[in-house]
């Protein structure tokens, strides 16, 4: 199910209305009807692989006890078991074709001819999120900061809460998880943040990400026709498709989850007003960050072992989250490419210079040091994102020679395309500008009237929209 869909807005206030009003008085019945929806809502895109889902959570219950043990060399075994589990999934269903088809390359360099068995299965949605609940939920007991959840309905709605199930934020046990053996109490403010959380969410998906994604694939399935200026408006206009696209599904699965009492772990804090790279991944899918940095980087040494195994880490940990996003050379070396952009902060030990402020901290405005911090940093991740677009490293390259060589000799209509749709953009920047203290205070009218007047033209406005249903990027990950 879509959180853009007819569907989605029907299922949400019937699950509502069941939670507060016929649920509420029992904990355990709040948590089995979540768990219900959660299948229910993941079931309406595949009931098949759903058994897949509920298999990956009852072998993670199952572990955590096991890794629980005071037998240290019987909660290793058990955790690898489960890292093993996890990475076995994943492997199968996601990276599978990638290597047959890699090594059937690599055996024909020196003339061997093979026909690898491919899988002819669609990949399961949030399969790389789910997994890396539970791989978390494990490391965590093994490291002492978690103990086993004794009910299997707990876990199994930390697991698979449907807000986050397919998409994100990807969660911690240790923060989500008190929070469904806790019972929860119907709180207006909540709800209502919620509320405006969700409208902002589908506005960004509906109205700019999806009306941006027609130009976006017009100009890079064209490129070859295409002028530098037009490829480089492709481009841009991709960023921000992206950035709308998932943060808006984030907003909403946030909001959701503030309608039934649960409030998520944050994952976009407007990363295009980061004034370098590194502030960039401190702002851009945070949840996706920060577990790399808990259970990959930090483990391997992080950066304090010196220079050689810092910059090894570094570039272990992007090249990973480029493969993470796709078993395709385009995301690696997209996370090839951001690799190399934060080697010099790294060296130059400015990775931490912008940590706790946001730009123009105490200004209306930012000063020209900060637009150029901004600008310069936004033209890197942009030309970063060509490489996760393209359908494979020639096609990007091919459009990044296309920019070079074609800015003179082309019809000007080309360059209407864009600019015309770039006026979608303009709602974008300014609300996260106006946000950026801030990401969860929606509240920008003193007066009643025109608050709620700009809602309803908002609402209005995506659901003269949500008709035409596109899913959301992040899906395919």
């Amino acid at each position: 199910m879509l959180f853009n869909s007819f569907e989605f807005l029907l299922f949400l206030p019937l699950v509502f209305i069941l939670y507060w009003f016929v649920c509420n008085k029992s904990l355990k019945w709040q948590n089995a009807l979540v768990l219900l929806a959660s299948y229910f809502f993941y079931g309406w895109w595949s009931w098949m692989f759903l058994g897949l889902l509920m298999l990956s959570t009852l072998l993670d219950y199952t572990y955590g006890f096991f890794v629980a043990s005071p037998n240290r060399q019987q909660a290793k075994l058990f955790l690898w078991l489960s890292i093993i589990n996890n990475l076995g999934i994943l492997g199968i269903f996601k990276y599978y074709n990638f290597f047959a088809t890699q090594f059937q390359s690599g055996f024909e360099f020196f003339g061997l001819h093979t026909n690898p068995v491919l899988l002819k299965v669609a990949l399961p949605i949030g399969i790389s999120f789910y997994t890396f609940h539970g791989m978390s939920y494990v490391i965590d007991i093994y490291r002492g900061h978690q103990k086993p959840v004794k009910n299997i309905v707990d876990y199994a709605v930390f697991v698979g809460f449907f807000p986050l199930l397919v998409s994100g934020p990807i969660e911690r046990a240790k923060h989500l998880l008190p929070q469904v053996q806790k019972r929860r109490f119907f709180n207006y403010p909540q709800a209502v943040d919620g509320c405006r959380l969700i409208l902002w969410g589908l506005f960004k998906k509906v109205v700019i990400a999806d009306t941006l994604a027609d130009t976006v694939d017009l100009i890079f399935d064209t490129y070859q026709d295409q002028n530098g200026i037009t490829l480089i408006a492709g481009a841009v206009a991709f960023s921000f498709q992206i950035y709308g696209d998932f943060s808006g599904y984030s907003d909403v699965a946030i909001g959701t989850a503030k309608l039934f009492g649960f409030e998520l772990l944050s994952n976009f804090r407007f990363p295009y007003f980061s004034r370098d790279l590194a502030e960039f991944w401190r702002r851009w899918h945070i949840s996706l960050s920060s577990w790399f940095r808990d259970y990959l980087y930090i483990p391997l040494g992080g950066s304090k072992n010196g220079t050689f195994k810092a910059v090894r880490n570094t570039f272990i940990i992007f090249l990973v989250s480029g493969f993470w996003h796709g078993a395709n050379w385009n995301f690696i070396s997209w996370g090839f490419i951001h690799a190399c952009g934060f080697l010099p902060l790294l060296l130059l030990k400015r990775n931490r210079k912008n940590v706790t402020d946001v730009v123009a901290q105490d200004r209306k405005l930012p000063n020209i040091k900060e637009l150029w911090q901004m600008s310069s940093t936004f033209a890197f991740v942009t030309f970063a994102w060509i490489f996760f677009r393209a359908d494979g490293i020639h096609l990007a390259l091919s459009y990044i020679k296309q920019i070079g060589g074609s800015f003179k000799d082309q019809p000007i209509q080309f360059l209407l395309l864009p600019i015309g749709k770039f006026i979608y953009i303009a709602p974008l920047i300014l609300g996260d500008w106006y946000l950026r203290r801030n990401e969860r205070t929606l509240s920008i009218f003193k007066s009643n009237v025109m608050r709620y007047s700009f809602y309803s033209i908002m609402f209005l406005i995506v659901l003269s929209m949500i008709g035409v249903k596109k899913s959301f990027i992040y899906f395919q990950f």
